[in-house]
C-alpha cells in the first residue's frame, strides 16, 4: 500500500505540501492549516483541506479543461492542472484532501481579479484613487461594485512575507509582455465565469487570487487551488451592502477575530497570533462548508 512516506517532499507552503509521485506528476495536500495576515495560525481548522480539496475539483470541472486538451474559443480559460482525485498512488492517509497534479513550470505571479473593494484593494484605492495602476472612479466605499472587473497581480511573497500589489507593467517586466497578457486575460475570464456561477447560486464572488504554470509545451495551465475560501471572498447576495463589511464564506472571520479587543492581538507588534477559541473554529468550519455546500448544490462531505 503506498503512503506518503513514499514519496519525496518538495515543498511546504502555507497550506499545502507538495510531494513528487513521479517525472510528471506531484501529489498536492491540502491540510486543515489556516493563515492570516501572513501568519499559519496554531490552531487548525477541521475538515478544511477536504472543503479545499472538494470545491477545487468542482470548480477545475466547471470552468476548465484537463490535461492534453484544448480549445478553439479564445476566451475559453486555460487548460488545469488537476489529474485524477481518486487513485491507487494518492495514499489513504491523505485521501480526500490530496490532488495527483501535473508538473508545472509556475509562473511567479499571484494573478488577482476583483470585481469589488475588498481588502488591499481598499486600502490602494484610499490612497491612490486606483489598485495596481487601474484608476477607478472617485466615491467608491468597502464593497462598491467595480465598473468592471479588474486585474490587479501581486508578487508572490516567500513564506512569512506579504504579497505585494504591482502593476501589469511591473508582470510584463518580470514575465515578457505576451505571457503577462495571458495571465490576466484567463484569470478575468475564469473569475467572470466563476461570478456568473456563483451569482445563480446567491453568492458574490468579490475576488479572488489564481496561480499558473506552462507545461513543456509552453501552455498556460491553471494550477493550485480554484476559487475556495482559502483564495477568494465570497459574500451572501441577499444580505450585500455597499459601504461595510460584508459577511463572508472565507477566512475574513478569522481576520475579523485576530483584530478585534476579544484576540488581544496586536498584528503590527511581532508576536505570532493567539491560538484560536473553540467557537470561532466552529463557525470558520461551519462558513467553508457552506460555502461549498452552497456552491454546488451538494451535500456534505462529498464521496471521495
Amino acid at each position: 500500500m503506498t503512503t506518503l512516506a513514499d514519496y519525496p517532499h518538495l515543498a511546504s507552503g502555507k497550506v499545502r505540501d507538495l510531494y513528487e509521485v513521479d517525472g510528471e506528476t506531484l501529489l498536492l495536500v491540502a491540510s486543515d492549516r489556516i493563515s492570516a495576515f501572513d501568519h499559519v495560525l496554531s490552531t487548525p481548522i477541521p475538515d478544511k483541506g477536504r472543503v479545499l480539496t472538494a470545491l477545487s475539483v468542482f470548480w477545475f470541472g466547471l470552468l476548465g479543461s484537463g490535461p492534453g486538451s484544448s480549445s478553439s474559443d479564445a476566451a475559453a480559460p486555460p487548460a488545469h492542472h488537476l489529474v485524477a482525485v481518486r487513485d491507487e498512488r494518492i495514499p489513504e492517509e491523505v485521501r480526500g484532501r490530496a490532488l495527483l497534479v501535473r508538473r508545472l513550470e509556475m509562473v511567479p505571479v499571484e494573478c488577482v481579479a476583483r470585481g469589488y473593494l475588498a481588502g488591499s484593494g481598499t486600502t490602494d484605492y484610499r490612497r491612490d484613487g486606483a489598485i495596481c495602476g487601474v484608476p477607478l472612479p472617485d466615491g467608491l466605499t468597502e464593497a462598491s461594485m467595480l465598473p468592471a472587473p479588474i486585474f490587479t497581480p501581486a508578487t508572490k511573497a516567500a513564506a512569512g512575507e506579504h504579497d505585494e500589489n504591482v502593476s501589469f507593467a511591473h508582470v510584463a517586466e518580470q514575465v515578457g509582455p505576451d505571457l503577462a497578457g495571458a495571465l490576466r486575460d484567463a484569470t478575468l475570464s475564469i473569475y467572470e465565469r466563476g461570478s456568473a456561477y456563483a451569482a445563480s447560486r446567491g453568492i458574490i464572488l468579490a475576488d479572488t487570487k489564481l496561480e499558473f504554470g506552462v507545461d513543456p509545451s509552453g501552455a498556460l495551465v491553471l494550477g493550485d487551488e480554484v476559487l475556495t475560501p482559502d483564495s477568494s471572498r465570497f459574500w451572501p447576495a441577499d444580505a450585500y451592502e455597499p459601504g461595510v463589511p460584508q459577511p463572508s464564506f472565507d477566512k475574513q472571520y478569522v481576520r475579523d477575530w485576530l483584530t478585534s479587543a476579544e484576540s488581544g492581538w496586536d498584528r503590527h507588534g511581532g508576536a505570532p497570533p493567539p491560538p484560536l477559541p473553540e467557537p470561532v473554529v466552529e463557525a470558520t468550519r461551519a462558513r467553508y462548508i457552506e460555502a461549498y455546500t452552497r456552491l454546488t448544490g451538494a451535500q456534505w462531505p462529498p464521496p471521495m
